[in-house]
């Protein structure tokens, strides 16, 4: 029997309306369709202050970035979502995955939570270029945690005309990619978990 992989959703951005948090909403959908176990979060849900590690020393990790970790742990994959700031990755995105990068221990044992997980990446933008720059930048980020990131990926241009009413995309080649991405996650992700369990 094939393995049900969860996949954990989300997006860079906590704006009302954020194209980042739209196309993760045809990512939510495409995961389940195919069928995956989805999870459905908002950052918005885990507020963290700047990285500082003056603070780190003198308070310990934050509650909040062991909360995501252990929850990032409690998936086989993850599926991001992400805008493009200034061509680069929002301050959001990279302060969550950097708290999240500092944990190495819950409690008395060892813990690293992006450490080997699966990845698949979208970005979105109001421009023609989809947030590309800002892709290729979380991509290195991502491999520099040590995590698996899937070489597909789906990056949507001119957000503010990329979705209909129902919240689908009209483009039927960003369907077809968003497809791509969704089915090489979950293959890749139920692979290397049946190789974990074995």
């Amino acid at each position: 029997m094939a393995v049900i992989p969860k996949i954990l959703v989300f997006a860079g951005s906590v704006r009302s309306g954020a194209y980042s948090g739209r196309t993760a909403d045809v990512a939510q959908k495409e995961l389940a369709m195919q069928g995956a176990e989805v999870t459905r979060i908002s950052l918005a849900d885990y507020p963290l202050p700047i990285l500082d590690e003056d603070l780190e020393k003198e308070k310990g990790i934050p509650e909040n970035a062991m909360k995501f970790g252990r929850l990032i742990a409690a998936h086989d994959g993850l599926l991001i979502a992400t805008p493009e700031y200034n061509g680069s990755i929002p301050p959001l995105l990279k302060n969550s995955i950097d708290w999240v990068s500092r944990v190495r221990k819950d409690g008395s044992r060892s813990f690293r939570p992006l450490v080997g997980k699966v990845a698949g990446l979208c970005s979105s933008s109001k421009g023609h270029f989809a947030g590309i720059r800002c892709i290729n930048h979380l991509r290195a980020v991502l491999v520099r945690c040590q995590m698996e990131v899937v070489t597909p990926e789906c990056s949507v241009p001119e957000g503010g005309n990329a979705f209909d009413e129902a919240g689908n995309f009209r483009d039927e080649r960003l369907h077809k990619s968003m497809e791509h991405l969704c089915r090489t996650l979950i293959e890749t992700s139920r692979m290397l978990s049946t190789r974990i369990e074995a």
